[in-house]
């Protein structure tokens, strides 16, 4: 086994490049990956070390061909908030607003429903999604691409990852890794102070757009509840609440989300024309989306066109159109 090299400092692009490589490839010993990944996620990932990390996930994934001005809206999970699945709710609108939309997600790791799960409930075979998903994006302009599936190489880093018992630069290179290779993405990111880290990272692997997301609460996306900063690739962060988008507050509670059962009920009610939090959560997001895609300008347009394709049915014959595909 090779040793991988300190990491109590800041590795450059190409120590951090040969590190990763190395552990996605099974050539470290677990002990030294677990206090590799542990040292980094003590002092804090940099820029460098996430697009590193994130390229060398790139060269090893299974990759699958996109349509142009394809996003994705993924978050790095981690919040502990149980919340109903937002950017699922928010991936199946926006695609029905004629954006593309490669979700990539993974089974529930903190929470009780991942994405993955939740849309197993609602009838998507994971296993299907996977081999169909250029098709479906071609087709239907929506796919989930399931994690397990497309990052093979992080398999055997489970276990390492459990022992750890944190997060660690693997939670943070998640949504970037995108098997679809996108270059506008919204993503969740649970750490306000955090953004300006990750976006740096976006800038360097070359995206056209990326917004970074977090609620003060904390969440890995825009609260419908209460304040949250927004970092977009070349600007300033920025502090929004509800109130900005025309929206009204929601106690955080009533987005408290369960199984994967429970979330996939309150994700076809939504779709059916319900009102409340979840909604209005949704369109939040849902706007932001459609500003990275280059949809929309503002954050009244974005809701506005958001809630007509859920009350006019264009999200709901989408999901049965999928779920039957």
């Amino acid at each position: 086994m090779t040793i991988l090299p300190d990491a109590s400092a800041p590795l450059t692009a190409d120590v951090a490049a040969e590190a990763f490589g190395l552990i996605l490839d099974g050539k470290a010993a677990a002990c030294d990956i677990q206090q590799f990944l542990t040292i980094l996620s003590n002092r804090e990932e940099t820029s460098i070390e996430i697009a590193a990390a994130v390229r060398e996930m790139r060269k090893r994934m299974i990759a699958i061909e996109a349509p142009a001005g394809t996003i994705d809206v993924c978050g790095t999970g981690g919040d502990g908030s149980h919340s109903l699945n937002i950017s699922t709710a928010v991936a199946i609108v926006v695609a029905a607003c004629d954006v593309p939309v490669a979700k990539h997600g993974n089974r529930a790791a903190s929470s009780k429903s991942g994405a993955a799960d939740t849309l197993e409930a609602l009838g998507l075979n994971l296993d299907r999604a996977s081999d169909t998903a250029q098709a479906t994006l071609a087709d239907l302009g929506i796919c989930f691409l399931f994690a397990q599936k497309h990052h093979p190489a992080l398999g055997a880093l489970a276990p390492i990852r459990k022992a750890i018992g944190k997060r660690t630069i693997f939670n943070l290179t998640g949504p970037a890794a995108n098997p679809a290779m996108v270059k506008r993405q919204l993503i969740g990111v649970a750490r306000p102070d955090f953004l300006s880290v990750y976006a740096g990272a976006l800038d360097l692997l070359g995206y056209d757009d990326a917004m970074l997301v977090a609620g003060d609460e904390p969440l890995d996306e825009l609260s419908i509840s209460g304040t949250s900063s927004i970092v977009r690739l070349g600007q300033t962060m920025v502090r929004i609440t509800p109130e900005t988008a025309g929206l009204p507050r929601h106690p955080v509670e009533d987005l408290k989300g369960g199984d994967a059962a429970y979330n996939a009920a309150a994700l076809t009610r939504l779709l059916d024309g319900g009102t409340g939090a979840y909604r209005d959560a949704v369109l939040l997001n849902a706007a932001a989306a459609l500003m990275v895609a280059g949809v929309v300008n503002d954050w009244h347009s974005g809701i506005e066109e958001a809630a007509e394709a859920i009350d006019k049915g264009l999200a709901k014959t989408l999901l049965r159109c999928w779920m039957e595909y």
